[in-house]
């Protein structure tokens, strides 16, 4: 493997140059520039990010940890993430946490081995505030994705899971539904929090009771979710929910599914809606009812305000809160054009 050294012999210059021309750093004529970087080309050197890093006090990389990269909503912030660091001039280094507090602090220690010049951070739940700590005391930059975690003051990218759990419950109390039900995340994550809020907000806004029998909570991770839709199915006609919000994309993909092993029609006899979306498999024939979210535009705005904050570390914290739409599609019955509803 080609060195510095053996770059600066070829050229016919000091090693130091070559140092130069590597690091954009110093002062070297335009002519030995491109002399230097033609050599190095012609012996396919690759420079030492580790050595570099030590000279410039900067990487040129990003982390991105997420929760769930099996999640289209996470999928697609990946991606917006990675086009906007590329644009800049940074390479992304990625982790999944599995909403995992020991996945995730292994990979906060990576992170931290790696100095990376600032990090990207959708949090397991509450209790990632040891992990945001352990950053905050190493002077690592970092924002805040999705979730929010009590007791950080940080940038943040964040959607309106309230308002926009409120819409959609709207929308099925306008189409007739009364009795719905909650299949939540869990109550340590930020997100949950403020769905259920949404969901009781409709509720009392339409003065319909809050039923503790009617809400659920499990993971929002698939390969985690352990619940049962039987005390449901099984009560008396008039007591069972005609739709079922679910509040993530994944969840809303296990209800489905337990409902087909059930021998339930949906939207026929359960009407089912999600926040979130479930991606490329719903754009050419959208079926599920959802709170879409700019999930793409969740990556891109993270990455642009990660680097104003490795800029500028003394502002004070920023929080952008990006809209949502509201698509009702075939999971969703119109209750108020007819008076039958089928039974099971």
């Amino acid at each position: 493997m080609a060195t510095i050294y053996d770059i600066a012999k070829q050229a016919n210059v000091s090693a130091m140059t070559v140092s130069r021309v590597i690091n954009n750093t110093g002062r070297v004529s335009e002519k030995t520039r491109t002399k230097v970087k033609q050599v190095m080309e012609e012996m396919h050197y690759i420079p030492n990010s580790v050595a570099r890093c030590l000279v410039t006090q900067e990487s040129k990389v990003l982390s991105l940890l997420i929760t769930d990269i099996s999640n289209p909503f996470f999928t697609m912030m990946a991606r917006g993430a990675e086009d906007m660091a590329h644009k800049y001039g940074y390479r992304l280094m990625f982790g999944n946490s599995d909403e995992n507090l020991d996945k995730e602090r292994q990979y906060v220690e990576m992170i931290l081995s790696m100095r990376v010049d600032g990090v990207l951070f959708a949090p397991s739940n509450d209790m990632s505030i040891e992990h945001l700590r352990w950053l905050e005391r190493q002077n690592v930059p970092f924002v805040l994705l999705d979730r929010e975690v009590p007791g950080i003051a940080c940038d943040t990218v964040l959607g309106d899971s309230r308002k926009g759990a409120q819409r959609l419950v709207r929308e099925l109390i306008k189409r007739g539904h009364r009795r719905i039900a909650l299949v939540n995340g869990l109550e340590n994550v930020s997100t949950a929090r403020e769905r259920r809020l949404g969901y009781e907000d409709a509720l009392v806004e339409a003065g319909l009771p809050i039923e503790e029998n009617y809400m659920m909570s499990s993971s929002y991770v698939h390969d985690k979710q352990q619940f049962t839709l039987s005390h449901w199915l099984q009560v008396e006609p008039d007591k069972r929910p005609t739709a079922i919000f679910a509040a993530n994309n994944m969840l809303a993909m296990s209800v489905l599914n337990k409902l087909e092993e059930e021998g339930v029609k949906v939207p026929e006899q359960i009407s089912v809606a999600s926040y979130d979306d479930l991606g490329m498999l719903e754009q050419v024939n959208p079926f599920l009812s959802v709170v879409s979210q700019p999930a793409y535009e969740f990556g891109q705005q993270g990455i642009q305000m990660l680097l104003e904050r490795i800029r500028n570390r003394n502002q004070a914290p920023k929080s952008v809160k990006l809209p949502c739409e509201i698509h009702i599609n075939r999971s969703v019955q119109d209750l108020s054009a007819s008076t039958l509803i089928a039974t099971y």
